[in-house]
């Protein structure tokens, strides 16, 4: 078994959302009913939980006395091919909630049919499946299972499928609830795609960002001195880090935006202004920290000395007098706080002026009063996103129209508390270098700025080889801008109109796009950009996000033409989203075989033999290229030429320019590069050429 999971149920899909599921999808369902008929051809005893489609697969989960392991696959899968050779149509049934419950009692729900004990798990669904919503079964064969569908029309449909592992799981997500086994797999229409399928898993596998990573040098995760999630960027990994940055100032200048900085904290009230405090993101971000400014530290301190003073007369007061036993002695060893507390509670009001300790008494509560209205300390917060930063340089200055658009951009550091368990190399961090910017607009303005934060996306696409993409159009649930279950700003016209806006903005630019309900930022609609590297395997790399409520939160305002005060519409964008994940993603999508521009090791001068002249002669052309700021390095020593080639293949180095005797008296050069091996002799001021314009046009 694998690690225990126990991850949150998933939001019940509704009977619309269930019909849309894609071809592959019902494929993979039918699949999951496929392999419950299986397992309980060979564990009739076998209790059935939920079996849905879910990314690059299915699993069903099952209550199980024999504990599956991947040594059963085989015969499972064994079972499951007599099942989709016989053919069996997948037959809906609508039933009444009362046929339903008799079926679940009697055991035949996820059964071969009655059965002494009844589907408990099945039990369970039917009675909470909604009073108005039918109740259907699906049959094939022998097997019937509550479910209310979609599925393929014959067992004979599913084309290939293969059983992954297994994990354990709590029923519906709940720790309290029976812990079942959950067994995986995969479905596809033929076994040509589905060998495609393992093809690139094996292939993911080679290109983990996390091995390459370690294999080139180019960052370091160190949980114990740094902490979990805080990669270490080295040399190699900063200079594509710093890469990167530069594509990115270069690309936003010539769009027209300004560069800022920000601090890495603020105090509470940004946050609770902006909205992520106290609810909607507190969860993902670090806890604070509380500071005291050197003024306010010295008025508590001297008020803490006070209260000290008057607690220590009224101890010696009443000691004096012996009263400083039994019950105000009891009192006495509690503190200051708690004497005043303990001493009203049981009438100790010294009401009589001229009674041991009174004077004594008023003053400490006096000063205990004074204390503790003096100011706490303020809260800081690790900044988790940039953008309530951004809005105060916004409104740092009086702003008219004509400052408009003003594209606010900053490589900025953010620090977010993701779960343990969910980090993931450099995919999932605790600390993370943001591409970001916002853009302040009017509503005229909003769709051709909108639209050119798409276009950059586009031909940074280009840039990286980046050939299949899609934007995911995410919109809100109008039942969930009020009420506790509320996600969203309530505001619907503006929810309205902004989405409206984007979907226009899309259409006419033909940019491949889904819409997606109920997963806009609580702010606005969004775009998330998904790609797939050359493997096929997808990302999540980067954002564009509407916000019509947050400026107006910080009281951001520009002067219109009529005179009048208005609030800007704001973009956030995140074109190349974090270095970490970003650089992630082009490890994986390059097997980090970079190209030259951004490459670690760009360029490496091999010599044959360690001849003085030649020597020379190679220290003279890295010295020119890195004059260029061209990442050389030359390796001068007297190995043998092939063992210097092997030593520079394996640390990647995208050119190798190798030197003989007769390449220096010909003022030349052997060229080899990465991957395609030796491209001959050239000279060497067209050599030097060439690779400064491909680091310059940042070839692919």
């Amino acid at each position: 078994m694998s690690n225990q999971q126990s991850a949150q149920p998933n939001e019940r899909k509704t009977l619309d959302e269930r019909q849309k599921m894609t071809e592959l999808e019902r494929i993979r369902h039918s699949c999951a009913h496929v392999l419950a008929t299986a397992i309980l051809r060979l564990w009739p005893d076998a209790q059935f939980a939920a079996g849905p489609p879910v990314e690059n697969g299915f699993y069903y989960d099952v209550d199980l006395a024999h504990r599956i392991s991947p040594e059963d696959f085989e015969k499972i899968e064994a079972e499951m091919k007599k099942e989709t050779k016989a053919n069996h149509p997948f037959e809906k049934v609508v039933v009444t909630r009362e046929q339903a419950l008799q079926d679940a009692n009697e055991g035949r729900l996820a059964g071969l049919g009655a059965r002494p004990v009844p589907s408990k798990f099945k039990l369970d669904i039917v009675q909470n499946i909604p009073e108005n919503e039918p109740i259907s079964y699906y049959k094939n064969g022998d097997f019937i299972d509550l479910c209310a569908g979609p599925h393929v029309m014959r067992t004979g449909n599913i084309g290939a499928f293969k059983l992954t592992h297994v994990a354990s799981a709590y029923y519906k997500g709940d720790e309290r609830n029976p812990q079942l086994q959950r067994i995986y797999g995969t479905a596809f229409k033929n076994k040509t795609e589905m060998e495609a399928y393992f093809h690139m898993l094996e292939e993911a596998k080679r290109r983990d960002h996390r091995k390459i990573g370690a294999e080139m040098g180019l960052f370091a995760l160190d949980p114990d001195f740094t902490g979990p999630g805080m990669p270490l960027w080295l040399p190699k990994g900063g200079a594509m880090v710093e890469e990167l940055e530069k594509l990115a100032k270069e690309t936003e200048f010539l769009a027209g935006y300004e560069r800022v900085k920000t601090p890495h904290l603020a105090r509470e009230k940004m946050y609770l202004t902006s909205g992520h405090l106290p609810v909607l993101y507190a969860e993902s971000m670090f806890p604070p920290m509380e500071l005291e400014e050197e003024e306010p530290r010295k008025r508590r301190r001297d008020a803490e000395g006070a209260v000290r003073g008057y607690f220590r007369s009224l101890w010696e007061v009443l000691e004096e007098k012996n009263l400083s036993g039994g019950e105000f002695g009891a009192a006495l060893n509690k503190g200051p706080d708690e004497i005043v507390d303990t001493l009203q509670r049981n009438n100790w009001n010294f009401r009589d002026e001229e009674a041991p300790g009174t004077a004594e008494f008023l003053e400490l509560q006096a000063a205990i009063k004074l204390r503790n209205s003096l100011p706490r300390a303020d809260r800081y917060y690790l900044k988790a996103m940039n953008c309530p930063h951004h809005h105060r340089i916004f409104a740092a200055e009086r702003r008219s129209y004509r400052d408009l658009p003003l594209r606010l951009a900053e490589y900025g550091t953010c620090y977010r508390y993701e779960q343990s368990g969910e980090l993931f190399g450099l995919m999932r961090v605790r600390s993370l270098n943001m591409n970001d910017a916002h853009i302040y607009c009017t509503l005229e303005q909003f769709a051709s700025e909108f639209n050119a934060v798409n276009e950059m996306y586009l031909k940074y696409f280009k840039i990286f080889g980046i050939e299949k993409y899609i934007m995911r159009f995410s919109t809100h649930d109008p039942s969930r801008m009020t009420g506790d279950n509320a996600k969203f700003v309530n505001e619907p016209e503006l929810w309205k109109q902004t989405e409206d806006m984007v979907r226009d903005v899309l259409k006419n630019s033909g940019i491949n796009f889904v819409e997606v309900p109920n997963e806009a930022a609580f702010y606005g609609p969004k775009i998330d950009v998904q790609v797939w590297s050359v493997i096929g395997r997808e990302f999540t790399l980067a954002t564009n996000q509407v916000d019509f409520a947050v400026p107006r939160r910080f009281g951001l305002v520009y002067r219109d033409r009529d005179n009048t005060e208005k609030t800007p519409l704001c973009i956030h964008r995140a074109p190349l989203g974090t270095h970490e994940r970003f650089i992630g993603f082009l490890i994986e999508h390059y097997a980090g075989n970079f190209p030259l521009w951004l490459a670690p090791d760009q360029v490496r001068v091999l010599t044959v033999g360690d001849d003085e002249a030649l020597v020379k002669y190679a220290k003279d052309i890295v010295t020119e290229l890195r004059s260029h700021m061209v990442r050389a390095e030359g390796d001068y020593s007297a190995d043998k030429i092939n063992g210097k080639i092997l030593r520079a293949e394996e640390a990647k180095t995208h050119t190798m320019l190798v030197i003989g005797g007769r390449d220096m008296e010909a003022n030349a050069v052997s060229l080899r590069v990465h991957g395609k091996g030796n491209l001959g002799a050239k000279p060497k001021a067209e050599v030097v050429a060439d690779i400064l314009a491909a680091i310059k046009e940042r070839r692919a």
